[in-house]
């Protein structure tokens, strides 16, 4: 006869769902009159990142003396590292400190290592300026982690997901966070630059730091008005629970020797409670780590290795379904890095002149990006939405991952119109003679490579703001700075990529003839590696669509007042509870 059975995984969520309707917060915290706060921090700090790393390998070689092989590693190395702490940061934040004050620590010390920098080119002696500069810019990078990864979680926190206005406001706060994002960045390569170049790289540094300490004084300023969440412990730790829990009950199913399932959820005091998430179809495997089994209903209390709820397993599964978008947007981020290398090459053969005096900098053309995106995102949020909301009836116009399957396909095009272009610049070189004279300028306007700079900057308003807003919507809550960290890794893990398939394709072509990318541009094949970006883009668009169908996004049990009695109805999974 069995053993009767201890309650052990007392419903109390249900049991008072009044939890779970939408809060009511103070209306002085939170919203926009916060947001605007943290908008003008990121803006102040990618207004640095770039006015620093748009123009460094020309201050290690010309001033530090660094040969230019040597001085573009210490680049990448440095953006290399600065990519990787963000995963660090992100892990302290939600772990230990929170994010309020991981940013309030990472901007001190980003401002530090700002002024460092600043003294290493002016006062500092000039055999030691060489150790000093270097030991601040990896100050920076350490800062730069606790920074990335937090500030848009953090300003996104700010608008409470159960207040249908603020809830409708987020999707809005990511177009303008990406937005002021590229100003700052674009006011960076057009002014701190010019002073670096001009003036003196103790004035363009110094307006650098100038301008973290009113960011670092702007969010002080804003302190009382921040919406504020406690640390959870280590995320990785409720993850790898689930998968322990799974693994030790992998005999055990629903209708043999299982009591019920757990609903039990174990939170942090303080920690804002959100509402339950419903139970999936998908990965079923990790539902047996809810499954209660005889041993489970004998215990006083539930041990988190053996026993795990309901929330638990299906936020791993949400982390579980991100994982295919991650990589196939990779694609997305291979095709962009064009940006930097091959386009500047392009147009540094092309005419350039702008007048009878000036001459357009081959790499200032990407300030057009910028510029398509300054216009862009205002033109979706205003216009594009409200017209899509009216057709679909999405309060956001299109979901997520329709914003970035969008972006996936501007990334074809613009590979398609690259190697027209390219196909258009080698045939007048050709009918020239200057097929085999690269250093002369063909008689072709730079301004022909306008449309791809364009649809850089049109996919970017799609598929990177549309990665922002998913890997924080469908991330668990306290996972949210690992989800900010994930996103911004797409793009380094992107270049890398890049790199692969360049090796890849040199490989290949040297096989069978010459090699398509070679220093005399214009006896390279830059048009077919253009076309070969653009085949693999479509079919990892085709994939890409594949995993989307399948997308199930985060489902949470809903809560609706119904007239004056205040009738509760609850929409959603309700499975055997013991």
């Amino acid at each position: 006869m069995d053993a009767p059975v201890t309650p052990v995984a007392i419903d109390n969520d249900h049991q008072n769902p009044s939890k779970h309707l939408p809060s009511q917060k103070n209306t002085s915290k939170g919203g926009w009159n916060a947001a605007i706060f943290v908008i003008f921090v990121e803006m102040a700090e990618r207004f640095a990142f770039y006015g620093l790393a748009g123009n460094l390998i020309t201050y290690l070689t010309n001033n530090l003396g660094q040969p230019v092989a040597a001085a573009a590693k210490n680049v990448n190395t440095w953006v290399g590292v600065s990519a990787i702490f963000p995963i660090l940061g992100a892990f302290v934040a939600d772990s230990y400190l929170g994010r309020f004050k991981t940013i309030l620590a990472s901007s001190s010390i980003y401002f530090l290592g700002m002024v460092l920098l600043s003294l290493s080119v002016s006062v500092i002696p000039t055999h030691s300026r060489k150790p000093v500069f270097f030991t601040a810019l990896y100050i920076l990078a350490i800062g730069e982690g606790g920074h990335k990864p937090c500030v848009q979680t953090f300003a996104a926190d700010q608008f409470d997901e159960n207040n249908p206005e603020e809830k409708a406001a987020k999707s809005s706060f990511f177009n303008w966070w990406y937005l002021g994002i590229v100003t700052g960045a674009s006011v960076a390569v057009v002014v701190v630059i010019y002073l670096q170049d001009n003036v003196s790289w103790a004035a363009g540094f110094g307006v650098l730091a100038g301008s973290l300490a009113v960011a670092l004084a702007l969010f002080l300023i804003g302190m009382k008005r921040y919406r504020k969440q406690r640390p959870t412990g280590s995320p990785f730790t409720r993850v790898a629970q689930v998968f322990v829990a799974a693994a030790r009950k992998w005999r055990l199913t629903e209708s043999h020797g299982s009591r019920g399932i757990c609903c039990e959820d174990d939170r942090v005091p303080g920690q804002t409670m959100g509402p339950n998430l419903v139970r999936t179809n998908q990965f079923r495997f990790l539902d047996k780590a809810m499954m209660i089994d005889n041993d489970d209903a004998m215990r006083k209390s539930r041990n988190p290795w053996k026993l795990c709820s309901l929330n638990q397993v299906e936020e791993v599964k949400l982390v579980l379904r991100l994982i295919p978008i991650w990589v196939s947007c990779l694609m997305f981020c291979a095709v962009i890095t064009q940006l930097h290398t091959f386009f500047t090459k392009q147009g540094s053969t092309m005419s350039r002149s702008l007048g009878p005096n000036f001459q357009v900098p081959p790499a200032a053309l990407q300030s057009l990006v910028g510029l398509t995106i300054l216009i862009a995102v205002p033109v979706y949020d205003c216009v594009f939405v409200p017209i899509a909301r009216k057709l679909t009836k999405n309060p956001t116009g299109i979901t997520m991952l329709q914003r970035i399957g969008i972006g996936l396909f501007v990334s074809i095009l613009n590979m398609v119109v690259a190697g027209i272009v390219e196909t258009a610049r080698v045939n007048t070189a050709r009918k020239h003679g200057l097929i085999d004279t690269p250093k002369a300028v063909i008689p072709m306007s730079i301004w022909w490579l306008l449309p791809q700079y364009v649809l850089t900057g049109i996919g970017d308003v799609f598929t990177i703001i549309g990665l922002q807003e998913l890997f924080y919507d469908q991330m668990p809550e306290e996972m949210r700075s690992i989800g900010a960290a994930a996103y911004i890794s797409i793009v380094g893990i992107g270049s890398f990529v890049n790199t692969g398939i360049i090796s890849v394709v040199q490989m290949i072509s040297s096989k069978h003839g010459k090699e398509w990318l070679r220093d005399n541009l214009n006896r390279s094949n830059l048009n077919y590696f253009y076309w070969v970006l653009a085949g693999l883009s479509a079919i990892n668009l085709c994939v890409y669509m594949w995993i989307s169908s399948a997308f199930e996004y985060k489902k949470v049990e809903e809560y609706n007042e119904i007239s004056e009695g205040k009738e509760l109805e609850m929409e959603g999974y309700s499975d055997v509870r013991v």
